[in-house]
């Protein structure tokens, strides 16, 4: 049997600079709060070998939680209408300039999926 290799925090950081900065995005202003979710994201890819949302309850089973890895399926349509995703890891470039922080919106993903 193979023993998994665990992700860095600094992986983990490349991983979501990658994803910005391919779809134009910016990370979350705050740095603490980001380094809050990277760990999250960190500590889901180290237990389920794919990168879980840190904000969301999953099942550990990838087909189930297909959804909210990182970037959700969500991700974007949060993106166009509030700004940023939500957890708030991604903003667009428009929110990123207003100088606003990302705040709680609405849970998009189905209650069935994460009441299960």
């Amino acid at each position: 049997m193979t023993e998994k290799k665990q992700k860095t925090k600094e992986e983990v950081r490349k991983f979501i600079e990658m994803v910005a900065k391919k779809n134009g995005w910016y990370l979350h202003p705050d740095e603490d709060f980001l380094e809050m979710l990277i760990e999250g994201l960190q500590t889901n890819y180290n237990r389920y070998e794919y990168f879980a949302c840190p904000c969301r309850m999953h099942e550990g089973i990838r087909e189930k939680d297909a959804d909210v890895i990182c970037p959700c399926d969500y991700c974007k349509p949060d993106l166009e209408e509030f700004g940023h995703c939500y957890c708030g890891l991604y903003t667009s470039e428009e929110f990123h300039k207003s100088g606003k922080m990302p705040e709680g919106i609405p849970e998009r993903r189905p209650r069935e999926k994460w009441l299960a």
